[in-house]
């Protein structure tokens, strides 16, 4: 059954919804996180349930001797064997196994949940480290360009056509642009750390992003993601899994009311008879019983009534949770939709920003040459774009992980 595991990862790379993430990181994942290896071994584990309790209890075999001997026509018994097997009631042993058979069929899907969160908490990880990458390479770009505004700014206090409060300015714009330089790196780092454990690697391992994060746009329209939300979610299909153990459940502790069969065999081991009368032959002869039939039967029924009544309580219990991972299930996905619709409009908002922002800082830099600008404002500009190309990746960055969690949701 471990080959199982082994075909499941090997499928990984074709599931084709890694989102901008090199699928090898969800492949690695999967092959080497504990916690998805410690689900999937609970689940194998929960398969070995099944041949143990759909098979007979094992046979009774006994000895006797007896000490005074029972004397008997043909001789006098000496002692005696008996073989005994129990035969629980008419589908009793399926009823039993139907329910080891739901209740691995749930630890499967725990499995598939763990799975899916894994696959989810690799993506967001992967999406915080690659808005850290860019912010550090918008920082680093910015800072170049405040260098070339400083070195400006020193020729024209030479050449008397500017004040020294500009290179001032510039160095303080500098001096806040680096301290958050170092804030990302510092948070490059443990976010390496996390994303590294959840793929139980070592951290020296070089982490690839691309160029630009993919911006697709959401396929189904949102009564359609929670269509397959309710029919495809993992938490969903195990608790469907857990009342139908409940309701085999039910059907075998009735079962358990019913008498049992047992079916037993005596040897007995006779000596030679000291009647000179008897028959040749007859002396000494062992004798058989068979067969020896008995029930066993349940005469005390409370502890049947409370058992079954018990397993009624369990269905309901499980049936009220299915309701209430419902509505949560539907809340998270109206909060991922808006957050994914939120970026959505905010994406096109800053490219819109970005790109007006570019032509006004182009516009500025010619007045300033020609001394038709405030320095002032070319700072305030350089500030601006530095936000907007910020919160156009923030964007970005927002609309993969929603999406990638409303996928988890659906349970893919």
């Amino acid at each position: 059954m471990k080959k199982l595991l082994i075909i499941i990862i090997i499928l990984i790379p074709f599931i084709g919804f890694a989102q901008g993430i090199p699928e090898q990181y969800l492949t690695t994942a999967a092959n080497n996180n504990p916690e998805l290896k410690a689900s999937f071994n609970e689940y194998m584990a929960a398969l070995e349930k099944v041949p143990q309790v759909k098979s007979l209890p094992d046979p009774r075999f006994a000895f006797g001797y007896f000490i005074q001997p029972v004397e008997t026509r043909v001789g006098p018994q000496q002692a005696k064997l008996s073989l005994d097997q129990m035969f629980p009631w008419f589908g009793q042993l399926k009823a039993n196994a139907d329910v080891a058979t739901e209740q691995a069929k749930a630890k499967y899907e725990a499995f598939e949940e763990t799975k899916s969160k894994l696959f989810f908490e690799v993506k967001s990880a992967y999406y915080d480290l690659y808005f850290t990458q860019k912010a550090t390479d918008i920082l680093l770009e910015n800072i170049a360009i405040l260098h070339t505004f400083s070195e400006l700014s020193l020729i024209k206090i030479e050449a008397g056509l500017s004040s020294s409060v500009d290179q001032l300015r510039i160095d303080m714009d500098l001096a806040d642009l680096e301290n958050k330089l170092a804030l990302l790196k510092d948070r490059a780092w443990y976010q390496t750390v996390y994303f590294n454990n959840l793929l139980n690697v070592d951290n020296s391992e070089t982490i690839y992003f691309p160029d630009t994060l993919p911006e697709p746009d959401m396929e189904f329209s949102k009564q359609d993601l929670l269509d397959s939300i309710m029919q495809n979610n993992h938490r969903l299909t195990k608790l469907d899994y857990e009342l139908s153990a409940f309701e085999n459940k039910e059907t075998a502790v009735r079962k358990l009311g019913a008498p049992n069969i047992n079916i037993g065999i005596d040897y007995i081991f006779v000596g030679k008879s000291d009647n000179p009368n008897l028959e040749a032959g007859l002396s000494g002869k062992d004798a058989i019983v068979f067969p020896r039939i008995g029930l066993t039967i349940p005469i005390y029924r409370k502890k049947y009534k409370s058992m079954v009544q018990e397993t009624v309580y369990q269905q309901e219990a499980v049936t009220d949770r299915r309701v209430a991972q419902t509505n949560v299930l539907e809340s998270l996905l109206e909060k991922s939709y808006n957050e994914y619709r939120d970026a959505n409009r905010r994406l096109d908002l800053f490219k819109r920003q970005t790109a007006l922002a570019r032509q006004a800082m182009e516009i500025l830099q010619t007045d300033f040459a020609t001394g038709k600008t405030d320095f002032v404002e070319i700072l305030r500009m350089e500030n601006k774009l530095l936000k907007y190309a910020l919160e156009l990746e923030k964007a970005r960055t927002d609309k993969n992980a929603a999406q990638a969690f409303i996928r988890y949701l659906m349970g893919k």
